[in-house]
């Protein structure tokens, strides 16, 4: 069943975040045989009030139909001290790092509900900050797009060795980090991506954007003028052979056509040529060609 589907927990009406996440896993997609198993399960795990580590390995193997283990199921109806407990208990990344049917781990789901606690002990605990979900994303790319500047600033502050790779990694719509934060149009998210490393010019794997292309199809003033100030190349071309001038056509926003066409190259003021001479002449040869090896009804 969705959790949610308009952004709100169905019971508490509390906003959850981005609506394209999903957190339809939980405890009120069990069984009511499987329900009581799993309560009773963290009642148990909550028994170490008096120093004593319990439990090792059956709730480790757990998983509901969802794919979801304890930590899982923890964070997503965010009881922090059953999560912490977990953690604490789980010996090792590789419980950690365990991806549900969305191929959600616990730290994407920790930054989804932005449970910075959650979060921050996820990373000290060495959970893998570059595994993607379903949808090809790492934490730091959900991050980016609901502007989560605390869950933002755990990630690359908590995995310094891990950002060059999430940095260069795509989800499957071609985006990369600072694709993503510029289409949100968080301007201080875009200018600590830049600070940390992240590629300013990097192209968009579907038509070769850059987060400066993506500014003007946005007609977003600001940011062109920040990418432009730190050293964004104006003279870079998407697939079809556009600058960023060059989506200023037809757009409303003067300014931002005015401050683009101060710093970009000349020769690249014009639009590229149209690819219709190419196709007419194509199809002007294909009329001409004769052939004289058509079989219709055997002859």
């Amino acid at each position: 069943m969705d959790y949610y589907a308009d952004g709100r927990d169905p019971k508490t009406g509390k906003l959850l975040g981005n609506t394209d996440e999903r957190l339809d896993s939980g405890l009120d997609s069990l069984r009511e045989d499987e329900y009581s198993s799993v309560e009773c399960e963290f009642r148990r795990m909550d028994l170490s009030r008096d120093g004593q580590e319990v439990y090792e390995e059956p709730w480790k193997k757990y998983l509901t139909e969802d794919g979801d283990t304890y930590l899982h199921l923890s964070i997503i109806h965010e009881a922090q001290d059953a999560a912490l407990k977990i953690i604490h208990l789980s010996n090792g990344e590789a419980f950690l790092n365990i991806q549900n049917n969305q191929r959600q781990t616990a730290l994407h789901l920790a930054v989804i509900t932005e449970q910075t606690i959650i979060v921050d002990r996820l990373l000290k605990a060495g959970c893998d900050a570059t595994l993607v979900d379903d949808r090809g994303n790492t934490a730091l790319h959900i991050a980016c797009r609901t502007g989560s500047l605390a869950c933002f600033s755990l990630l690359t502050q908590g995995c310094p060795q891990q950002l060059p790779a999430i940095f260069q990694t795509p989800n499957f719509s071609g985006q990369k980090c600072i694709h993503v934060v510029a289409t949100q149009g968080y301007l201080s998210l875009v200018e600590n991506l830049i600070q940390l490393g992240a590629d300013i010019n990097a192209q968009e794997q579907c038509n070769g954007r850059t987060a400066l292309h993506l500014a003007v199809d946005l007609q977003n003033l600001d940011l062109v003028r920040l990418l432009i100030s730190k050293g964004a190349d104006v003279n870079s071309l998407t697939y079809g052979g556009h600058t960023a001038y060059h989506l200023t056509y037809g757009r409303s926003n003067k300014d931002i056509e005015r401050a683009l066409f101060e710093v970009t190259a000349p020769h690249l003021w014009e639009l590229p040529d149209s690819e219709s001479d190419d196709t007419d002449e194509y199809s002007e040869d294909s009329e001409n060609e004769i052939y004289d090896d058509i079989v219709v009804a055997g002859q």
